[in-house]
């Protein structure tokens, strides 16, 4: 089993990379394979709703001139989905809302081709505005038909500079929590 992890932030390495890492090494103990992709320099843009996708069916975005087929197809191939994305004006970063958008929108062309695959949200968060973040980042999994597993708390991180998070010893437990929590979905429903 596989579980790919989107960090969306500008931020390489940053609040939102180090939360994302909490819940890999919990599926890595459990024997499940991860990759973290860094969304930071990516340059995607958001969907240019020409249905194109809807035509072609071919699990692809008519857009080429980026990473989100790349994108698309660590998804194909995972069993797992980690989106992570820091806070920003009580949303998703720019990057996340487009990986959102575009690969939404080409699963929804394709019999909601991310159906059944497990699916969980990371946020990092200064001070508030996170719990919308949370629930823009479910609303993706849930319309595609996605299994979402639960922590001991919102899926969230405190911290502003780099490396904040980590005196989160509830951010951090949640999101260790996360990772048990969606090892066993994984086994459940890959077993």
């Amino acid at each position: 089993m596989k579980v790919v992890a989107f960090n969306g932030s500008a931020r390489k390495d940053g609040n939102t990379a180090i939360l994302l890492g909490y819940v890999c090494r919990e599926l890595e103990r459990e024997g499940i394979e991860t990759a973290m992709v860094q969304m930071s320099g990516s340059r995607i843009r958001g969907c240019t709703a020409c249905m194109q996708c809807f035509e072609n069916k071919d699990r692809r975005c008519s857009v080429e001139d980026d990473a989100i087929n790349e994108y698309i197809e660590k998804m194909l191939a995972a069993d797992g989905i980690l989106l992570g994305s820091p806070t920003y004006f009580a949303n998703v970063s720019t990057e996340m809302k487009a990986l959102i958008d575009r690969a939404g929108m080409v699963s929804r062309a394709n019999s909601d081709m991310l159906a059944r695959k497990v699916g969980a949200a990371v946020v990092a968060v200064r001070r508030a505005g996170s719990i919308h973040v949370f629930n823009s980042i479910n609303h993706f999994f849930f319309i595609g038909q996605m299994v979402v597993p639960g922590s001991s708390y919102w899926n969230l991180g405190i911290g502003r500079k780099k490396g904040e998070v980590e005196q989160d010893a509830e951010g951090i437990e949640t999101m260790k929590n996360l990772g048990r929590n969606m090892a066993w979905l994984l086994k459940k429903i890959n077993g």
